[in-house]
């Protein structure tokens, strides 16, 4: 194994744990399972802002790698039939093929639209659109051509199958699969060439022991031998060794790699403990950055999972706690048309709260602070005033009545600076109203966590960043489930990881219509 001095000039870059690097970390760590603040604070949010732009680039790239695949497939459907046409009826390869052809396929077998459709359906189906290998996967477009097939060919099937339909069946299956397993392996071949970057070219970071021959031979069947690419190797004794790691000390090094890298993905090799193995990927996949891990580490929690192949090699897909591109495009639509139809219908509203505010106490109608939305992002949100004029400038006065305990959480039970008019609309979550415009800026969401604080990030562990994994909420699993009765910090980073996890079209529609009753029965509001 080369040593930092002798390492070759085509070898990626290297992070080793220093002796410094491994004092400073445990100087950061506490005891407990999770009881560890991040290492890095600024790049651990640094980290964190960077979700959405790494969502974008990995939802872009499966655009393009959906649209490029399409395009090449009909390509070569439009190839394959004109070759059958030249032979058939143009009989360039003579009369007698030409003959024997046209017996086995009349006029009109290889229709354009009908089996376009039918070959999309069934490579769709097959997987064969999918990420990594799934594209050169001869099984999976072998599946999808027999399947593309047997839609053109179900009406002959139906009617009873006889030996020229089977033929039919049989010469088409060769005629695509031949057809697209060549094109798709050249296209494959074409762009390594190109780019000389294989596994799809996703700038890595990759973890894992380099005295390990399995971890190089992982690595090197990925990246290449002898290929310069935007790639760094966090060197990482495994379990067990002398030199292992406390999980503080990884993160340090893992931070500063995907700091350092504008990774796309993390490929994670070897043996490691539970609660190192959980806080590289809880850091790694709140930044947004997709997690390959070798089969071989398994009994993660908090993590969703799909067996995925990258240079024939098989990994565990890490994702979320996170919404994810198709996920955020729908709640986006969603909120689009629920916030602008709200805000007419609820006009009328707005102008008599505005009126009794005014009547009620000085100050402005409308009420805005900065509050930390999806990704870390700092955003203004907006709400009815509440409170007196003055209210920023005594917080301070009346820590000491917070009823959790938690600057983080910061609830007063008859709290002095509400006004009287303030303590209705907060009752009937009337003062929420105005954070539809926040939904309508793209800012929040009409379901989701609640937005805290900027200054509290400084207090999180590594585990409370995963409520950032999606745009805050008007409502969410916190307020139908005790609104200001939750006082536990944990509980709330509980729910709103909960919800983020199993997000869903119909949970986001469950959460409104628990709203309404939550609103009504007026428990914990204040």
């Amino acid at each position: 194994m080369p040593t930092q001095g002798e390492r070759n000039a085509t070898d990626p870059i290297e992070e080793s744990p220093s002796a410094s690097a491994r004092a400073a970390a445990r100087k950061r760590r506490t005891s407990g399972k999770r009881a560890f603040v991040s290492s890095e604070m600024p790049t651990r949010l640094m980290l964190q802002r960077r979700a959405p732009e790494a969502t974008r680039r990995h939802a872009v790239r499966a655009m393009f790698r959906g649209v490029g695949l399409l395009t090449l497939d009909l390509g070569t459907f439009w190839v394959m039939r004109a070759v059958v046409r030249l032979i058939r009826d143009e009989a360039v390869y003579g009369e007698p093929l030409a003959a024997a052809l046209r017996s086995v396929f009349p006029q009109g077998i290889l229709g354009g639209f009908n089996f376009v459709v039918a070959l999309v359906i069934g490579l769709s189906l097959a997987g064969a659109y999918g990420r990594g290998d799934q594209r050169r996967d001869l099984g999976r477009i072998a599946k999808g051509s027999a399947l593309a097939v047997s839609l053109s060919l179900w009406g002959p099937f139906w009617n009873g199958p006889d030996g020229l339909v089977v033929l039919q069946g049989t010469l088409m299956l060769a005629i695509m699969w031949s057809g697209l397993s060549i094109s798709r392996l050249l296209f494959d071949a074409a762009l390594k060439l190109v780019f000389q970057t294989p596994a799809d070219g996703d700038p890595m970071v990759f973890v894992g022991d380099r005295a390990d021959e399995e971890a190089r031979r992982i690595h090197d069947s990925l990246l290449g031998k002898n290929r310069m690419r935007h790639s760094r190797w966090v060197n990482l004794p495994q379990l067990g060794d002398e030199n292992e790691l406390s999980p503080a000390d990884a993160l340090t090094l893992v931070h500063d790699a995907l700091a350092g890298e504008n990774a796309d993905t993390l490929v994670l090799c070897g043996e490691y403990s539970p609660e190192m193995f959980e806080a590289i990927v809880e850091v790694a996949t709140s930044a947004g950055i997709r997690v390959l891990a070798v089969p071989r580490i398994s009994g993660v929690v908090q993590a969703q999972n799909a067996i995925v192949w990258y240079g024939g090699n098989p990994f565990v897909e890490l994702t979320v706690p996170s919404l994810r591109g198709w996920q955020l495009f729908i709640k986006r639509g969603v909120d689009l048309v629920a916030a602008a139809f709200g805000l007419i219908l609820l006009s009328p509203v707005f102008a008599v709260v505005a009126a009794l505010i005014k009547s009620d106490s000085p100050g402005p109608v409308f009420f805005s602070q900065e509050r930390v939305g999806y990704a870390g992002r700092v955003f203004r949100v907006f709400k009815f005033r509440t409170m007196r004029r003055d209210a920023d400038e005594i917080k301070q006065q009346l820590a000491h009545l917070n009823a959790s305990g938690d600057p983080r959480l910061f609830k007063i039970p008859d709290d002095p600076r509400v006004t009287a008019l303030g303590k209705f609309l907060r009752k009937w979550s009337i003062d929420e109203l105005p954070q539809l415009f926040n939904v309508l800026n793209g800012e929040m969401s009409l379901v989701g966590p609640r937005p805290f604080f900027e200054e509290d990030l400084k207090n999180y562990l590594d585990h409370h960043f995963a409520r950032l994994g999606a745009k805050p909420g008007i409502t969410g699993l916190w307020q139908v489930k005790g609104r200001s009765a939750v006082v536990d910090f944990e509980e709330v980073v509980r729910l709103d990881r909960e919800y983020i996890e199993e997000w869903s079209v119909w949970l986001d529609f469950w959460i409104l219509l628990q709203t309404v009753p939550a609103v009504l029965r007026g428990r914990g509001a204040y």
